[in-house]
């Protein structure tokens, strides 16, 4: 039997290169030359024995470990584990396990960053040993960590740095002392914010942004006299404010022209258009850039054109231009309600035309013209209200305000009594403000030596002319025994201390703000807006022009250079509120006034006489001579030589005559039109009779209504600077007056997507200095200011995709105002009208027998139905026929 050899077998017990809990006298044996392990081994050792150090903070095993001469070749400062976690971080993850052990855990983490461990070792998460410290350790190792090199603004790969997580939504309980030093740190280190920081910096932003329009609606609340609801809750502005950030771009056809189904539709029967206006229009109260009526309109007009006949849309379309109509008209006085329906009017009307599917219709049947006609009328309103509270302060603040006063009271005129003056200074300083109040546009004019307004010096009959410098020379007599300031402190001692300021041009320029403003924050086309100034400073330069030619008091250079000075703050205003520069064109008149006033005393010589006559290119004959005669010539002040005068009453006479021609022409022209008129109404066919007679003025006339269309289109061309932007010329006078009842046309834009542009924030709001007018006395700074940013570039414009936007809530007022009611409660029918069926509604077919059915008007009070569209007149020419001042009295220009 063979027996096989059996070799020896080595029974020695394998080294434990992975010990639970090592000891340093354990691995000193493992790692004796004597053990026999491999250097793979002993590094195998040493990394798993390092590991278990940082795992149980035993610092006793850990300073082994870096400080033996046998292990320290084997140690690997930058192992990481299956996680990735680095050595510092596995020390510092257990933080908080066991607390007792905690001071030796900082001492762990302290030794390997001082045996050069590094300090920001990432996992695979992106977390480095300062996230972890962040939310684990005491801030003592938290300051080490960042002063030993731990970079603060390391982000994971979510993108969070350790105060991130430290703050997230809220700062983590008991951790608001290492909050602090990371975010000193990271402050240090360049750091502007982080997530929660940019959320908290833009919260404050957005609070600053709401004090600073609470405190803007208090101004214009406090100006215009606006009920608070108007600006709704702070919701409403957070909604406008992040509307007013977003950049919207044009919308596409698709949302501009809906497709014909129910959803862009509000149906309704014609028996229900009372309520429906009642409730959508007369009683709908007013709001900031609330658009749910012209919403509501357009949608009703959609159903009416799509589903209906032109029955349905006419008496939609005339019901509603009809009571939005009752409803300015009832609260002429009220900005909002007329801002209000101007902005859904003007919503309306867009939304209308950019419908291709019921443009072309709405436009045969004449709805179109009828909603510009409404657009047309609103906007007038609003003028005339501008034009009242201008026309309460024009003459305090503009005319008889002096920034000058102690310089222009030492002035004397040759007509004065000079010895009153000091009695009348007095009188007039006390009484000025209370006579400036009363001052009423409208009222005749008033002679210069009456006592009516105190705010200039009295022009007092005087004996003779040399008596002049007799009573002067007495004056300074007494001027020399007394100090010349003793009237200030006896004024200031006897005086009011309760007494207002007096009216400025400050006060002009506040309300002119305060309305501009509100234009802004309601949405108001800025073409619009444009042309509402144009026609305002319009109305203006007429009035200061008339009654400084009126009235001989402000006929002087003296007062012409006051004028001047308080004129240069509204074309500064002008400026600042970055309108265009054509908007101011129309004080070139008073401009060319107050020159020649300034200059006619001077002209000794003929052939400057005709110099200056030629520079003054917005005065006639009769304006010049006007302003000659009745000049108030200060004492040894030149006067204009004899032929100078005699050149001047050749001009006038020969003005005269051109005068009577135009006249004449302008006659001819008037009865031309009617008679075509008539003709147009008599026979819609056309004959040779509806040739216009005058051709010529007809085509000149259209040139220059294109002219000032694409002058209206430019102002949305972003490549195109608003400054190029020219008004609309009014006619020449042929008289000495201007004819300030005159109404510059209104033009809107061509494309119909720009009526539903909305403008940009006012600089009030948008800058963190609001925008203010400097009342300075020298004219170079104010005239740098003035050509400054203000006019340059485009005009700023967005579109808002939330002009659309229309909600559930809009029902209520759709339904009806019965309907409506149930909204809050129920109401209860009639027995009579819950059992009375609807009546019948039919078409105005003439072809259409007596036994069809036919509406009832008597029952149902709706307007009749025509096919032809209505003929009423439009609102301007019905408003404008008479200024806003005629009814307290009469006009300046008779």
């Amino acid at each position: 039997m063979a027996t096989s050899a059996i070799g020896p077998v080595d029974l020695t017990v394998e080294p434990d290169l992975q010990p639970l809990y090592p000891t340093p006298a354990q691995i000193s044996d493992l790692l004796s030359p004597n053990v026999g392990l491999s250097p793979s081994q002993k590094a195998e050792l040493v990394t798993h024995s390092l590991v278990r150090a940082c795992v149980f903070a035993d610092i006793t095993l850990l300073s082994f470990l870096l400080s033996d001469p046998q292990a320290q070749a084997f140690v690997d400062l930058s192992k990481q584990d299956e996680d990735g976690l680095g050595l510092i971080s596995i020390a510092i993850l257990g933080f908080g396990s066991e607390s007792e052990r905690d001071i030796e855990r900082e001492e762990c983490v302290r030794l390997l960053v001082s045996e050069g461990c590094y300090v920001n070792t990432a996992d695979y998460a992106g977390w480095t040993p300062l996230h972890y410290a962040s939310l684990l350790s005491p801030p003592t190792l938290v300051s080490y960590l960042l002063t030993h090199g731990s970079s603060p603004l390391a982000l994971t790969r979510r993108r969070l740095t350790p105060l991130d997580i430290v703050t997230a939504h809220s700062t983590v309980p008991g951790r608001e002392d290492v909050a602090l030093l990371l975010e000193e740190a990271m402050r240090e280190a360049g750091w502007k914010g982080g997530r929660m920081e940019e959320q908290r910096r833009s919260l404050e932003k957005r609070m600053r942004r709401l004090r600073k329009r609470r405190h803007v609606q208090e101004d214009i609340e406090r100006t215009l006299g606006i009920n608070p609801k108007w600006w709704g809750d702070d919701d409403t502005f957070f909604s406008l404010d992040s509307e007013e950030e977003a950049e919207d771009d044009a919308l596409p056809d698709s949302v501009l022209t809906p497709p014909p189904d129910f959803s862009s539709m509000l149906v309704f029967s014609p028996m229900s258009l009372p309520d429906i206006f009642q409730s959508l229009i007369t009683d709908f109260p007013p709001s900031l850039r609330n658009a749910e009526p012209a919403n509501a309109l357009y949608m009703l007009a959609r159903f009416a054109c799509l589903n209906c006949d032109h029955n349905w849309v006419e008496d939609l379309v005339i019901g509603a231009t009809d009571a939005i109509e009752d409803v300015f008209f009832s609260h002429a006085e009220d900005p909002t309600y007329l801002i209000f329906w101007l902005y859904n009017t003007t919503v309306w009307l867009h939304l209308m035309r950019c419908d291709n599917a019921i443009s072309r219709t709405c436009e045969n049947l004449g709805s179109l013209a009828l909603i510009e006609e409404i657009l047309n009328s609103v906007f007038v309103f609003i003028i005339r209200f501008a034009e009242r509270r201008i026309d309460a302060l024009l003459d305090a603040a503009l005319l008889d305000y002096s920034p000058l006063s102690s310089e222009f009271e030492a002035i004397q005129f040759e007509s004065e009594w000079s010895f009153l003056r000091s009695f009348g200074a007095g009188k007039k300083k006390a009484n000025g403000t209370a006579s400036n109040a009363n001052t009423v546009r409208g009222a005749p004019p008033t002679s210069p030596t009456q006592s009516s307004r105190p705010p200039s010096p009295p022009a007092q009959p005087s004996t003779s002319p040399p008596d002049v410098r007799t009573f002067a020379s007495f004056r300074q007599t007494f001027s020399r025994t007394r100090p010349p300031s003793t009237s200030t402190p006896i004024q200031s001692l006897f005086g009011d201390p309760q007494q207002p300021p007096p009216t400025s041009p400050k006060d002009v320029i506040s309300f002119m703000t305060a309305l501009h403003t509100l234009l802004i924050l309601s949405g108001i086309n800025p073409a619009l807006v444009t042309q509402f100034w144009s026609q305002v400073m319009y109305w203006t330069a007429c009035e200061i022009f008339n009654r400084v030619l009126t009235r001989k008091k402000y006929l002087c250079r003296s007062r012409a250079v006051q004028i001047s000075m308080n004129l240069g703050v509204i074309e500064e205003w002008i400026s600042n509120m970055e309108l265009p520069r054509g908007v101011g064109s129309h004080f070139a008149p008073v401009h060319d006034l107050l020159n020649w006033l300034q200059c006619l005393s001077s002209i000794t010589e003929f052939a400057n006489l005709i110099a200056t006559i030629q520079t003054m290119k917005h005065l006639n004959p009769l304006q010049m001579r006007r302003a000659v005669r009745d000049y108030k010539y200060e004492v040894n002040e030149g006067r204009m030589t004899e032929e100078c005068n005699q050149y001047l009453a050749q001009l006038q006479k020969d003005w005269e005559r051109h005068r009577v021609k135009m006249g004449v022409e302008q006659l001819r022209k008037e009865l031309g039109e009617r008679e075509r008129e008539r003709e147009e109404s008599i026979s819609a066919s056309p004959s040779l009779h509806d040739v216009p007679i005058g051709s010529d003025q007809a085509s000149s006339i259209s040139q220059e209504g294109s002219a000032a269309q694409r002058s209206i289109d430019a102002l949305f061309d972003r490549t195109q600077e608003k400054l190029l932007w020219e008004p609309a010329k009014a006619p020449d006078p042929l008289g000495e007056l201007l004819d300030s009842r005159f109404m510059l046309p209104l033009l809107l834009p061509s494309d119909p997507r720009m009526l539903g542009a909305l403008p940009t924030k006012p600089s009030s709001l948008d800058d963190e200095k609001r925008v203010g007018v400097r009342l300075s006395v020298d004219g170079s700074s104010r005239s740098e200011s003035r050509a400054s940013f203000g006019n340059r570039g485009a005009m700023g414009w967005r579109f808002s995709k939330q002009l659309r936007e229309i909600g559930p809530s809009t029902l209520q007022y759709v339904d009806g105002s019965r309907a409506a009611a149930r909204w809050t409660r129920p109401v209860e029918l009639e027995e009579d009208d819950a059992d009375k069926p609807p009546p019948p509604y039919s078409s105005d077919d003439p072809n259409e027998e007596s036994g069809e059915l036919k509406i009832d008007t008597g029952a149902v009070h709706l307007t009749a139905l025509t096919r032809a569209p209505s003929g009423r007149s439009r609102g301007r020419a019905s408003v404008a026929n008479g200024t806003p001042i005629d009814q307290n009295g009469d006009a300046l220009i008779s």
